[in-house]
């Protein structure tokens, strides 16, 4: 574990005069979810197109193959990175991969070649590894310890805003496309890069730890940058403490889906305006689903453990039941349709597996907001919470990992 030094300043509580100012846990909070906005959340508005904007998403699952393959093990490693380097250093090293996995695909637009992706989608890995890890660390340890699901669910609505603001994008440039078009234009691709990289230079506004002050004046974490025999040790300890090893089951579970809701959902029963339409509201219905397990988790009653069963029982039922809806509407297709929805044209059969989709979003929103709630629980300082949510993203990568490889195996 790092180290207190009572000399230091950032030990000393102090008082600020305003609560709009930059090294206030809010705005720290809000700013990783504008650089997450940029960077996974326009990430996750072209993987939500399905086969990342191409007819054919064989590349993209090779890509994804890759790309979940690394992640889950820098995911694990990116905790003891974030304790060495301090959030800054370590966003900076992470965002600019999401601008190169974008153009990636935009070079598979031109030469069909899917080494580039598939490259950029490992080092996408490392980046994205790195880039969760210090996330966590600090929509966790940064709120005060009652108001945890409150920033939690500001930071997935802001969050989730990206894939929103993503899925417009191809909708808007990609309207008129809708009979003949196979795969997203360059210009969509364009756009995704330049808030990717936008997101990178945002990277430059996060303050370390130790300078973040609440409201009260306590100081978010008085721990000092850690040595790396001390995170290789932690790191390894995370293998035999028995609560991580109770969530293996929920991370791994947390990420499984996304190749089955974005490639067999969306790819195969919309066309492409409709996908990008529906991509939108998928990351729409994120907010909602955010906005309502933060308030069942913060407010629903006095005592916390009482909130986090409650919240528990709730995500359970509505999983169970959006699931259920899932079965059937899948019974009714084992192969993409040929003719295919569109919003405009299809009328009363598009509305279905819109609702499903919506559902979808929604669901993964509260599953892994109540997940980043009970490790939140677990501790306070960032260091520790950093090694706890790296540990969460790597196994959540491991298990996305093999479902995208389980994709490409198509009879």
């Amino acid at each position: 574990m790092g180290t207190l030094n009572p000399n230091e300043e950032s030990a000393q509580p102090i008082r600020p005069t305003s609560r709009f100012r930059c090294n206030s846990p809010i705005t720290q909070v809000c700013l990783i979810g504008v650089i997450c906005f940029c960077c996974p959340g326009m990430y996750s508005a072209l993987s939500g197109m399905g086969g990342g904007g191409q007819v054919n998403p064989e590349a993209a699952d090779n890509a994804n193959t890759a790309l979940y393959s690394t992640f889950a093990i820098f995911s694990i490693l990116g905790g003891g990175i974030y304790n060495l380097l301090g959030p800054r250093v370590t966003l900076l090293f992470a965002c600019p991969t999401y601008t190169l996995y974008a153009g990636a695909f935009l070079y598979y637009n031109h030469y069909q070649h899917q080494l580039f992706p598939i490259v950029a989608g490992a080092l996408l890995g490392v980046g994205a590894g790195f880039l969760w890890a210090a996330e966590g660390a600090i929509m966790t340890s940064y709120p005060p310890p009652n108001r945890k699901g409150t920033y939690i669910s500001i930071f997935w609505t802001i969050f989730s805003t990206g894939g929103v603001v993503g899925g417009l994008i191809p909708f808007i440039l990609n309207y008129n496309r809708h009979d003949d078009a196979a795969s997203l234009n360059d210009t969509t691709y364009i756009g995704f890069m330049c808030f990717m990289s936008a997101g990178a230079l945002l990277s430059l506004a996060i303050l370390p730890p130790r300078l973040v002050v609440r409201d009260d004046g306590s100081r978010c974490t008085n721990i000092n940058y850690s040595s790396v025999t001390t995170e290789a040790t932690e790191i390894a300890k995370l293998f035999l403490n028995w609560r991580m090893l109770l969530l293996v089951p929920p991370s791994w579970a947390s990420n499984f889906f996304y190749s089955y809701q974005f490639n067999n959902v969306n790819a195969a029963l919309f066309n492409l305006r409709t996908r990008a339409l529906t991509s939108v509201f998928y990351w729409a219905a994120q907010m909602v689903g955010s906005v309502g397990i933060g308030y069942v988790l913060d407010f629903s009653f006095e005592s916390r453990r009482k909130r986090g069963l409650v919240g528990i029982g709730v995500v359970a039922l509505l999983g169970t039941a959006i699931w259920g809806g899932g079965l059937a509407n899948q019974l009714t297709y084992s192969h993409p349709k040929t003719v295919k929805l569109d919003f405009k044209d299809s009328g009363a059969d598009f509305a279905g597996p819109f609702v499903l989709y919506f559902s979808y979003g929604m669901l993964d929103a509260m599953f892994q907001s109540m997940v980043y709630w009970v490790i939140g629980a677990l501790a306070n300082d960032s260091e520790t919470l950093s090694r706890y949510t790296g540990f969460f993203k790597g196994v959540q990568s491991a298990g996305a990992a093999v479902a995208w490889q389980i994709d490409t195996q198509k009879p």
